[in-house]
């Protein structure tokens, strides 16, 4: 993690974050699928703990990455509601990070000590949805969180590819502008792969994600629910199988 001349290692962040409670390294348990997930990618240990126990006790679920690499391949294999980013950071930088994001639209929030108005510029047209310069008062982070939160879930209450349009709201799908009886796994399924378009989803991630259980015991469920809904909604030349891996659904 980059430090600005100046800031005595981020005093002022870790001072905030250790008023507010003793070190836990713990985030929320997963539960219901309204709990908000979230990326943290730091490489200064201390600092990314503090701040996945702040982002805990406001509810909300954290996983850390301590290197861009790292965060690249929790990107590629996981689902998050959004991340925050260092920029400075072992493997990949910040930004590079942000292109592996990006790809599956998942909103960033950059954090960072290199706070002068050139970076933050860089960071927005890249595409963050915010850049929170080092140091900051927690409030404030918890504040623009909430903020990108809410908005990017305004611009997700429809997701649509193809003719197909998701309404999760109301878990109501519409087909060329006509409703379309999926059973709830079926609709599940849809939106797992309609929030992960072309990316690849192993069947262990997809029964997991899915179903909530142990996928030694899934048999073929994975396989044949896959199969249904490509017929139900004529996918058949966008779900594509990958060999020893699972599905992907191309567009």
């Amino acid at each position: 993690m980059e430090t600005a001349p100046g800031d005595g290692k981020d005093q002022k962040l870790l001072g905030n974050f250790r008023r507010g409670g003793d070190l836990r390294t713990g985030g929320t348990e997963k539960g219901e699928n309204s709990v908000n997930k979230i990326l943290i990618v730091e490489d200064e240990e201390a600092i990314a703990n503090l701040i996945r126990m702040n982002l805990a006790k406001a509810g909300y679920q954290c996983e850390i990455a301590p290197d861009g690499e790292t965060a690249a391949d929790l990107i590629s294999e996981r689902t998050y509601d959004l991340i925050l980013l260092d920029i400075m950071l072992p493997k990949l930088n910040g930004y590079e990070v942000l292109e592996y994001a990006k790809s599956v639209e998942i909103p960033v929030i950059f954090l960072s000590a290199m706070g002068e108005t050139p970076q933050k510029v860089k960071g927005l047209k890249l595409g963050a949805e915010d850049y929170i310069s080092k140091p900051f008062e927690i409030a404030e982070l918890l504040a623009r969180v909430e903020t990108v939160l809410r908005r990017c879930r305004k611009a997700d209450q429809c997701i649509r590819f193809l003719d197909i349009e998701i309404y999760p709201d109301s878990r109501t799908v519409l087909q060329d502008g006509r409703q379309v009886d999926l059973t709830n796994k079926e609709y599940e399924l849809l939106l797992m792969f309609a929030r992960n378009k072309n990316r690849a989803l192993y069947r262990e991630t997809i029964y997991e994600t899915v179903w909530g259980g142990d996928y030694s015991c899934a048999g073929r469920t994975v396989d044949l629910h896959v199969q249904r809904l490509k017929k139900k909604l004529g996918l058949e030349e966008h779900i594509v199988t990958i060999y020893k891996v699972g599905y992907r659904l191309a567009v």
